[in-house]
């Protein structure tokens, strides 16, 4: 079980097939990660509708970028890690703050910083929290909605950080120039 293929909508269970479709069509091919979650169509279609709704959270488009980097790192999925930083960039992440997410150097905007202090200590502490952490998030600006949305942010990239550690998935081509060392 070491080998895993990656689907086409040709090859996947039918519960697969039209989500593939629908994937390619949206992105213009079909990233490896949604090959290899095709092989069980409830794991693809998870991932598919919470990705859709954390992109509809009230955090804004950078915002979510930080808090999908920041877990994919603390996770060391160097697939998703590469995948979002070239989602970072087309979602305007500012150069500086990528470049502080995948080296982990302190963040220039302090709201984001916060947000991947919460967000990393959320992963590490699997979301025992104390009450200075959720203070402090609150100090940023923060609410008890976006509290919520980071765990569906966490849940999201546990699915595609997990999956890609079991199955060892490549690396699109379209993802290589982002491609990560995986240093924290």
């Amino acid at each position: 079980m070491t080998t895993w293929n990656l689907l086409t909508p040709d090859q996947a269970p039918e519960g697969s097939r039209e989500v593939l479709r629908q994937v390619q069509q949206k992105f213009g091919f079909l990233p490896n990660l949604m090959g290899v979650l095709a092989h069980a169509p409830s794991a693809l279609g998870a991932y598919v509708v919470l990705s859709d709704l954390f992109s509809r959270s009230s955090l804004s488009q950078v915002e979510q970028q930080v808090v999908l980097l920041t877990v994919s790192i603390q996770n060391g999925c160097r697939y998703c890690v590469a995948a979002h930083s070239v989602g970072a960039r087309m979602a305007g992440v500012p150069a500086d703050i990528l470049a502080g997410l995948r080296s982990g150097a302190p963040l220039s905007d302090a709201k984001l910083e916060a947000l991947r202090q919460f967000t990393r200590k959320m992963v590490q502490s699997r979301g025992w929290l104390g009450d200075a952490d959720m203070e402090a998030f609150a100090s940023a600006g923060y609410s008890r909605q976006n509290v919520l949305e980071v765990v569906l942010g966490l849940a999201m990239k546990t699915i595609s950080n997990y999956t890609n550690h079991l199955a060892g998935t490549p690396l699109d081509e379209a993802f290589r120039a982002e491609e990560w060392n995986g240093s924290r």
